[in-house]
């Protein structure tokens, strides 16, 4: 019997301040002072998607009248804290990959 690796992504369907819907692929998740952030990318959607700039979006979980919900962070710091444990967690990611490999 041959062994697949297979791989389902993690989809979350976001809605922008104007409506409008995109599919997003979750990359990674961690807790920092208490709170809950999720870093994504757009999920593919078609083959132009590797001519695209995959930009990385990193939300946090707030509650609103008693449902999580996931929202931008508005402080710059915070943001600056969190987007970098994000990247570094996916450089040490690379790294652990680029080993496997070798």
């Amino acid at each position: 019997m041959s062994e697949m690796n297979e791989y389902t992504p993690e989809l979350f369907e976001l809605i922008d301040g104007e409506g409008n819907k995109k599919n997003f692929e979750l990359i990674d998740a961690l807790e920092h002072n208490g709170e809950q952030y999720f870093a994504m990318v757009p999920a593919i959607e078609d083959e132009n998607f590797l001519n695209e700039d995959c930009d990385l979006v990193i939300l946090k979980s707030i509650f609103e009248d008693g449902e999580e919900i996931l929202a931008s962070i508005d402080d710059d710091e915070e943001f600056m804290e969190v987007s970098s444990i994000f990247l570094e967690r996916m450089e040490e990611a690379m790294e652990f990959s680029d080993e496997d490999e070798e």
